[in-house]
């Protein structure tokens, strides 16, 4: 009885580790697209069930799909641009066409870009994962501050509940073992929560407006239609998507101190895609591993797949109650920013944990780390740079995620993979000067 109380909040805390992510999705390309209320809540319940099921394709370890990891699954901000003009120029209908034949593209070249873990060695999949956990600190900024566009955003009682959380977090941390210390985040944000609501900073109209039971239907917004321009713009999401997820899967193999194979990526793409298949059918959106849940799960040190499993079946449960699901988006942003501060942290020491050996290696690998964490952070800050290029180079360029992880890539190729003739003892980083 006590460990399944433990395994429940355990996913419990990753749940709400990747539940702002999931449904800010759904809210941003709903109000795009100018969907009714009744629209927009099935979009929301919808997603956060897809969620879950497509977390679940992935914590299997089957023959053909299932990365056996504990990964959990999201909707994939890369989308939403894509979407929107994708909607604005064609209709909803023609997103869900191209989400699904981009699912399928992505399972049929799922061995194929599985045969490429060779372009993926420590010096890229570090710079790759401190480039996530660095591109993710200013979400975390922005949600301490109150939300971005928030009307008292940075006033003293959003900094002070997110450092309040913070602090919490860190005394439980320090002061706490087993299982007690393992749940610091989830208790943190209760604690915040619990705070910020004799504050009166804890909405429940949400709660109040959600229906009680909700229904899933395929096709909801109607049969998909086919524009190749818009599948072909899908496609390149959907690519840019696994090379986010690989930086991921080498991330929690690493924590798990398991090797990443090239069977294991194959299935584990071939599971992402599938869930991109599904999302398109019910009207959702394409998916890709979550980084934050590898801070969550660096810092807890719970690396079971049973509490990603009951996350999994926790987002589906809840795709059916949107009046429970709705009663975690009470949680004030300023709480979530504090402890997405510890979680995505995390993701950064990863990262650095990981370049700990190669970057010293040669002076190349320092290059390779070098730009491609700066091109990384770079279009984070100033993501408008490349704004005159045209609108598909701009999905590889506009996410600080995908040009840092390209830039690695492609440096690692070019210093390590094309003929060189220079001496192997010439590359070395002197200890001394």
């Amino acid at each position: 009885m006590k460990t399944n109380i433990r395994l429940t909040a355990l996913g419990l805390q990753h749940l709400l580790a990747m539940y702002a992510g999931a449904v800010i999705v759904p809210l941003i390309v709903g109000q795009g697209l100018g969907l009714t209320t009744e629209q927009l809540t099935y979009l929301v319940a919808i997603d956060i069930l897809m969620c879950g099921v497509a977390t679940l394709l992935q914590v299997i370890r089957g023959k053909v799909i299932g990365i056996g990891l504990p990964v959990v699954l999201g909707c994939t901000f890369t989308a939403v641009g894509p979407m929107l003009a994708i909607g604005d120029e064609y209709g909803v209908s023609a997103i869900y066409g191209a989400i699904i034949i981009s699912g399928i593209f992505v399972m049929i070249i799922s061995r194929v870009f599985g045969h490429l873990v060779k372009f993926f060695p420590p010096v890229v999949t570090g710079s790759v994962v401190t480039i996530i956990g660095i591109t993710l600190i200013p979400v975390a900024i922005n949600n301490m501050g109150g939300g971005q566009g928030a009307s008292d955003f940075g006033s003293l009682t959003n900094i002070g509940l997110a450092f309040g959380t913070l602090l919490l977090i860190i005394l439980i941390y320090k002061y706490t073992k087993g299982f007690t210390r393992s749940i610091a985040i989830l208790l943190g944000m209760t604690g915040g929560t619990i705070v910020a609501f004799f504050l009166g900073k804890v909405d429940f109209s949400p709660v109040k407006e959600a229906s009680v039971f909700h229904m899933i239907q395929p096709f909801y917004f109607g049969t998909p239609t086919v524009e190749w321009s818009a599948v072909l713009t899908m496609i390149l999401v959907a690519i840019v998507s696994l090379v986010e997820s690989t930086g991921v899967y080498f991330a929690l193999g690493d924590i798990c101190e398991k090797e990443m194979k090239r069977n294991d990526l194959v299935r584990g793409y071939r599971a992402e895609g599938f869930a991109i298949l599904l999302g398109g059918v019910f009207n959702a959106f394409p998916y890709t591993a979550f980084s934050q849940n590898v801070g969550l799960v660096q810092m807890t040190g719970v690396r079971s797949r049973k509490v990603i499993a009951i996350t999994g079946m926790m987002l589906v449960l809840l795709g059916f109650f949107p009046k429970v699901a709705a009663l975690t988006t009470i949680i004030p942003s300023a709480v979530l920013g504090g402890a997405m501060v510890a979680m995505f942290g995390m993701v950064v020491a990863q990262g650095i944990k990981m370049l700990s050996k190669t970057i010293f290696e040669s002076q190349e690998n320092a290059l390779i780390v070098a730009c491609s964490i700066g091109l990384g952070l770079g279009v984070t800050v100033v993501p408008e740079i490349f704004g005159v290029l045209p609108t598909s180079v701009q999905i590889l360029t506009s996410n600080g995620i995908v040009a840092g992880s390209f830039t690695a890539i492609i440096l690692n190729i070019v210093f390590h993979m094309l003929p060189s003739s220079r001496k192997e003892n010439d590359r070395s980083i002197p200890h001394k000067i």
